[in-house]
C-alpha cells in the first residue's frame, strides 16, 4: 500500500478527519500503513488488544483508546509479532508501547503517544468495537484510517 496522508487529505478534503492535538512516534517497521478500522477502549489492561491482534487482521488497523497512559505498555514485541503473524496492518494507540527496538524490525506500523518499560496489567479488561476519540476524531469501527510520518487521518470509505 503506497500513500501519502497529504495527497489524500487533498484529493478528499470533503471526507477526511485529521488528528490534532497529539504528538505520535512511529515505532513499527512500517512507516506508512492504513486500512479498516477496529478499536479497543482499554486502561493500563492490554488484554484486548492482544485477544484481538491474534485474530485475522488482513487489511485491519487496530485502533486503541489507552486513556493517553504512559504507565504500561499495551503492545510490546510478542503481541506485535503476533499481529505479524495474523496479517495486521499497523496499530495506533492513544498509550504507550514497549520494547521498541524490536517492534522496529517488525513488518508492522506501530504508532503510540510514547513508550515505558513496564508492562501491562491483566485484568481481563476493555471494550471491543465500538466508537473511540481522541485527537479530535472518531473512529469508527468498519471505516479507514491512514497514517504516515505527515500524520494519521480516517475516512468513511476505503481511500487506497
Amino acid at each position: 500500500m503506497t500513500f501519502v496522508t497529504c495527497d489524500l487529505c487533498d484529493d478528499n478534503a470533503d471526507s477526511v478527519s485529521v488528528v490534532t492535538g497529539l504528538n505520535w512516534l512511529s515505532y513499527g517497521g512500517r512507516a506508512a500503513f492504513g486500512g479498516e478500522i477496529v478499536t479497543v477502549k482499554c486502561f493500563e489492561d492490554n488484554s484486548r488488544v492482544k485477544e484481538h491482534l491474534g485474530t485475522d487482521g488482513k487489511g485491519k488497523v487496530l485502533v486503541v483508546d489507552g486513556g493517553g497512559s504512559l504507565r504500561n505498555a499495551l503492545i510490546g514485541d510478542m503481541i506485535a509479532e503476533n499481529a505479524v503473524k495474523n496479517g495486521w496492518e499497523g496499530v495506533i494507540i492513544y498509550g504507550a508501547c514497549r520494547d521498541v527496538d524490536a517492534l522496529a524490525t517488525l513488518d508492522i506500523g506501530v504508532i503510540t503517544q510514547g513508550c515505558v518499560p513496564i508492562k501491562s496489567v491483566r485484568r481481563d479488561e476493555g471494550q471491543l468495537n465500538i466508537d473511540i476519540t481522541f485527537g479530535g476524531v472518531t473512529f469508527r469501527p468498519g471505516e479507514f484510517v491512514y497514517a504516515d510520518n505527515n500524520g494519521i487521518i480516517t475516512a468513511p470509505k476505503a481511500l487506497v
